[in-house]
């Protein structure tokens, strides 16, 4: 009873990140039976998405890279809540996730479309004098490389070092679906092209008060719940340490010494497992129990 208890706690916690209660679009991941989805669950996609600590990592880590951007950085603080409600945001972003990744091919249609209809309102000029908008291809394909690079980097060190190179190869180029729907082009499908593009972009990046603002806020995020305290604590640490070298430079931020980034790596390792034992009904396994049914008639 006491083992069960303990697990309910867990995935509740998990889940109110992952599938939160009150998202902005009710996604049914158990139907329709049959229905693979947008990649189905042989995809490298449901592969990397569907480990929740590791998602967790890649997804802090990649905000902090996206606000790198002077006009990503504004979209975000003008057209948001964000300092109010930070982890909003991120549960609207596990959503879209969870929802173009395990969702039903009708469901995934549904929040690509909804994003595409936000992103129309989302224009104004930065602080630096340059007018933006959430629908400029290039700002979308920045806001997608963060994502995937930073994704896959969690799973290759919390969940799976031995992702062969041609698997990272196929997620990226799965997932690059998702941000040519939303608008973006010439979006690198593979490795050598992430990395190639990460290094073109560099400089266009920038780190200013208000790019700080946001690292503290995301550093002060709270706990989904009381007992998750530490674990969150040592989330948010292992999301900076994933950052680039150069990422860290212009947050001005060293990267951790040899001895404190092994403890950090093994310790968030360790706090995963429990999660991973816990958790049996997030999107993943849903969508999973949907595709193997036989549809009706």
């Amino acid at each position: 009873m006491v083992k069960e208890f303990v697990r309910k706690q867990i995935e509740g916690q998990v889940l109110s990140i992952s599938m939160p209660a009150r998202a902005p679009l009710k996604l049914d991941f158990s139907n329709p039976a049959g229905d693979p989805g947008l990649f189905g669950p042989d995809s490298a996609c449901w592969e990397v998405h569907g480990d929740f600590s590791s998602m967790l990592v890649g997804g802090m880590s990649a905000l902090l890279l996206q606000m790198l951007d002077p006009l990503a950085l504004a979209g975000v603080l003008d057209h948001s809540n964000f300092r109010a409600d930070m982890l909003g945001r991120l549960r609207r972003t596990a959503q879209f996730i969870a929802g173009t990744t395990f969702g039903s091919t009708a469901d995934a249609e549904r929040l690509i479309e909804r994003v595409r209809q936000i992103h129309l309102a989302v224009t104004g000029v930065s602080t630096d004098g340059r007018a933006y908008a959430a629908t400029d291809p290039e700002l979308l394909t920045w806001v997608h490389v963060a994502e995937v690079y930073s994704f896959l980097n969690a799973h290759l060190r919390y969940k799976n070092p031995y992702l062969s190179a041609a698997r990272q190869d196929q997620y990226f180029d799965e997932y690059a679906l998702i941000a040519e729907r939303l608008g973006a082009r010439d979006v690198p499908r593979s490795r050598r092209a992430i990395e190639r593009y990460l290094e073109e972009r560099r400089s266009a990046l920038h780190c200013d008060a208000r790019t700080l603002d946001v690292y503290e806020i995301v550093m002060a995020a709270p706990a989904p719940g009381a007992s998750s305290r530490l674990w969150t604590w040592m989330i948010k640490r292992a999301a900076v340490d994933l950052l680039p070298v150069w990422a860290l430079e212009l947050f001005g931020r060293q990267p951790l010494s040899a001895p404190t980034r092994t403890g950090l790596h093994l310790a968030t390792r360790v706090s995963s497992l429990p999660i991973r034992w816990a958790v049996r009904n997030g999107a993943s396994a849903i969508a999973r129990r949907r595709v193997e049914a036989a549809p009706q008639g």
